[in-house]
């Protein structure tokens, strides 16, 4: 009891399968092919490595386009800490290519249901129709992560960490 965890605090750990970063242009390459919501919130997920549930549930008055900024409140972060994302030039694109006629409280992807953003698993159903569904929208996390780690070398782990909003303890 001095030693282990208490049984109640671990956790059985499940890895959400993640395309290998080297085939990312590939499926973007694919998925400019599609149009829709699904298709857009798919790519912004990508390009900003946020989680599924943040993507789907972000709204317009989290977003700064001037100042090229996602805020994303507490209540909705896994660690319950705003996490700001900078936004790239395609991230807002696409941004600004859907914010015609959208209400500030509204969602930024918004689903078929009043007042309500899309749904768990349309991005998912997306990739496989794309022929990707033995991958999970959540891995492309893991993408982002082994890219950072393999291939943009001029990044610090704890740098890689904050961009995906981990909680860093030391």
């Amino acid at each position: 009891d001095k030693i282990l965890a208490k049984t109640a605090k671990v956790k059985r750990v499940r890895h959400h399968p993640a395309l290998p970063y080297k085939e990312i242009q590939k499926f973007i390459t694919a998925l400019h092919k599609r149009s829709g919501s699904s298709a857009l919130a798919l790519e912004f997920m990508i390009l900003t490595a946020g989680r599924t549930g943040e993507v789907l549930g972000a709204k317009w008055a989290e977003v700064d386009l001037t100042a090229q900024i996602w805020t994303i409140p507490p209540e909705r972060m896994k660690a319950g800490k705003e996490h700001r994302v900078p936004l790239c030039d395609r991230a807002l694109d696409i941004l600004t290519s859907i914010r015609s006629n959208r209400r500030l409280e509204g969602f930024v992807f918004p689903g078929w249901k009043a007042d309500a953003g899309l749904s768990n698993g349309a991005m998912l159903a997306l990739m496989r129709k794309m022929q990707f569904g033995h991958y999970t929208p959540h891995g492309f996390r893991s993408t982002f992560r082994d890219w950072a780690a393999e291939e943009a070398h001029s990044f610090q782990n704890e740098t890689i960490e904050l961009a995906l909003a981990h909680t860093i303890k030391n």
